[in-house]
């Protein structure tokens, strides 16, 4: 009769010290890390960068797996459904992980509920920037013509219900100001556009413009951070003149919901390190982000409040879900 009493204990300890010999022992193979984008592009090059230092730290390899599609839904719904063993980790960023909820629409995950979070990865400041031709240099000049001219000032987007789409309605409601707002099937087109003076204004971050600002070709007049940021602290924050004013992306790492606390943990650490490494932040700043190391819950608390924060900006400007499509 003794030996069952005896056994049970150890049976219990055993199933106790798993999670940190699981730990210690992790990663014993490559880790897949799904990114929502296609490769080529700023969260691409950031995800490979932070990864590769990551997986020199951690002793064996992360590998990138690139999922673009449905404003990053498809990436993010194959995150949250993987096994949560740590062998897949997820890259997100406010697209997908804020603004996506905050339309409402259908979505195959719920972020708060089917992630856990590892950390927040960078901010990537959006730029204000104009055709050169338009007689601004600030952001209240650009709000006061626009005032004086009602109907002729475009504002360009990447599309309905974008991040950059949402700084327009917000600068719209903070400087009692209605801009045109034309949507463009991504990027790359509306900057062609606003190059060739088609349109007059355009949210943009950093790598994207960088080359036509070296050229003359547009004009940066503010930022969208709350405060002036490392990546182009030459330029005001919008801020500065609509207290409140906030339009940035940002990017974070997470892990499907009931992850190990140690794995995370681990791996949030190992994130923490590669982003507190100076040479490493100043790479992140010439790819237009800034590193922002911190506790992994700092993501949870972004998600939640940024979602809140853009669903108000939503619902003022009659955005629908289905418009956003």
């Amino acid at each position: 009769m003794g030996s069952p009493r005896t056994g049970f204990p150890l049976v219990a300890l055993a199933l106790l010290a798993a999670p940190c010999v699981e730990a210690q022992t992790y990663p014993a193979k490559p880790v897949r890390l799904i990114v929502p984008y296609p490769p080529g592009g700023t969260t691409d090059i950031v995800a490979r960068e932070v990864s590769g230092k990551m997986a020199e730290g951690l002793g064996n390899q992360i590998l990138v797996d690139n999922r673009p599609g449905a404003g990053t839904l498809i990436g993010l719904g194959l995150g949250a459904k993987a096994a949560p063993d740590g062998y897949t980790i997820v890259f997100g960023t406010s697209a997908g992980l804020a603004v996506q909820p905050a339309l409402g629409g259908r979505m195959p995950y719920e972020p708060v509920r089917d992630f856990v979070p590892i950390g927040m990865i960078a901010y990537s400041p959006f730029l204000l920037v104009v055709h050169p031709a338009l007689p601004v240099r600030n952001v209240k000049e650009l709000v006061a013509l626009a005032k004086a001219h009602p109907g002729t000032l475009n504002f360009a987007s990447p599309g309905v219900g974008t991040p950059n789409h949402l700084g327009i309605e917000l600068l719209n409601s903070l400087g009692r100001v209605k801009f045109v707002h034309v949507p463009y099937k991504g990027g790359a087109p509306a900057l062609t556009d606003l190059v060739a003076g088609q349109v007059q204004a355009f949210f943009s971050s950093t790598p994207q413009v960088a080359s036509f600002l070296q050229s003359g070709r547009l004009r940066v007049i503010a930022v969208g951070t709350q405060t002036r940021t490392r990546v182009a602290p030459q330029y005001p924050p919008i801020a500065d003149t609509y207290p409140g004013f906030d339009c940035n992306t940002w990017y974070g790492l997470l892990a499907p919901a009931g992850t190990p606390a140690a794995i995370v943990t681990k791996l949030s650490a190992e994130l923490n390190r590669v982003l507190s490494d100076p040479p490493m932040a100043q790479r992140l700043l010439e790819q237009g982000v800034e590193p922002r190391p911190g506790a992994a819950s700092a993501l949870t608390d972004m998600m939640v409040a940024e979602t809140e924060r853009w669903r108000k900006v939503i619902r003022n400007a009659g955005i629908t879900a289905e418009a956003a499509q």
